[in-house]
């Protein structure tokens, strides 16, 4: 039986254990999304070959307090500040689907003039993006697990709409069994069993662990205020409407404000909290998530055609997109890694327009 450890792992390049084949694994990655990426593609506009639709986009800005401890003020946490942010709402497939088909949703989060030691590939730039789904683990515990679920999506992908209608509502009657049970399927809401609640009512996870300056940990981004909150496991009712989620978050975020707190969570047992297996679900008894910042947005349209310039089109999400203090860790992290570039690439080449990362707020307007 393995001890559990009371205080914080301290980062090892021991904890990190690269497969032998792992760089071809990578490169099957890259090219089976480049397919989804050209099997979407319309004339000038060109979608993300994951996280293809979106929902809602947010300017707000993140709070970090001062007198965090030690353990917890690492890297972007390490010193008292505000930074401007840019919040993208997505689901999960590379087409574009109707909201009937109810998939995992996820959260991206660009932290602007953010300065330190960078990754490498992100040397010069001034952010910190955390790419974030709502459900604690991945959907697969590798690389090479990852390019299996790939494999099975890319052939449907802009196909067989009806067919994923059906096997929608059929996942989700079972994963509400499971949920009323007290559990959950990471297949079956991968499979369009997500339950049918309001997007803004979730709490986003960064799935893999990062670097978290010495230390080692998962992100997690929980909605707080009363207002967000009310809105947790709130069911909705599609009605045929193929963008039910970006209506209801047009319809919130024009009323009300939002505050969300940023958590993470420190690894300390390397056995029930492995960094090589992204499927695990790290145990809260063991180590429970602690704040380090919230994140306040305003009321304001989250779909206008300035945010869609410059958010949807113009900016690319990556967990790569970092501090060295928070370098992504494990196998699915360093796949990400040539993933993101590429579909970046594509993206910027079909719609005739750089994305580059921004140092300030000024930069969204050129």
């Amino acid at each position: 039986m393995s001890s559990t450890r009371s205080t914080p792992l301290l980062y090892s390049a021991a904890l990190e254990s690269p497969e032998a084949h792992e760089s071809e694994v990578e490169a099957e990655i890259v090219a089976t999304l480049h397919k989804i990426s050209e099997t979407t593609l319309k004339p000038g506009a060109p979608l993300r070959s994951v996280h293809a639709k979106s929902h809602g986009l947010l300017y707000g800005r993140l709070t970090v307090p001062a007198g965090l401890p030690d353990e917890l003020a690492q890297g972007l946490f390490a010193t008292a500040g505000i930074y401007p942010v840019m919040m993208r709402f997505s689901t999960v497939p590379g087409d574009v689907l109707d909201d009937s088909i109810s998939t995992p949703r996820g959260m991206a989060v660009k932290v602007v003039g953010v300065e330190g030691d960078r990754v490498a590939g992100s040397e010069g730039d001034a952010t910190q993006d955390f790419v974030l789904v709502n459900g604690p683990a991945f959907s697969a515990p590798d690389a090479a697990g990852f390019l299996k679920s790939l494999k099975l999506l890319e052939p449907t992908t802009n196909k067989l709409e009806h067919v994923k209608k059906l096997t929608s509502a059929v996942a989700r009657g079972a994963e509400a069994v499971l949920e009323a049970a007290g559990t959950k399927s990471v297949a079956l809401t991968s499979l369009g069993g997500q339950p049918e609640h309001h997007i803004l009512g979730e709490t986003f996870y960064s799935q893999t662990p990062i670097l978290y300056g010495k230390y080692i940990a998962k992100i997690g981004v929980f909605p707080i205020s009363p207002e967000l909150t009310a809105l947790t496991k709130l069911p909705l009712t599609n009605n045929g409407e193929p963008n039910m989620l970006r209506n209801v978050v047009v319809d919130f975020c024009l009323q009300n404000s939002a505050t969300w707190e940023v958590r993470v969570q420190l690894c300390t047992n390397p056995e029930t909290m492995p960094i090589e297996d992204a499927s695990a679900v790290w145990p809260e008894d063991e180590s429970p998530y602690v704040t380090v910042a919230t994140i306040t947005a305003a009321a304001q349209d989250p779909w206008t055609l300035e945010k869609i310039t410059a958010i949807d089109q113009g900016l690319a999400f990556s967990p790569w997109h970092a501090l060295a203090a928070h370098r992504p860790l494990g196998s699915v992290n360093r796949a990400r890694k040539m993933a993101y570039e590429m579909s970046a690439r594509f993206r910027a080449e079909h719609q005739g327009r750089e994305i580059r990362e921004p140092r300030s707020m000024d930069d969204l307007a050129n």
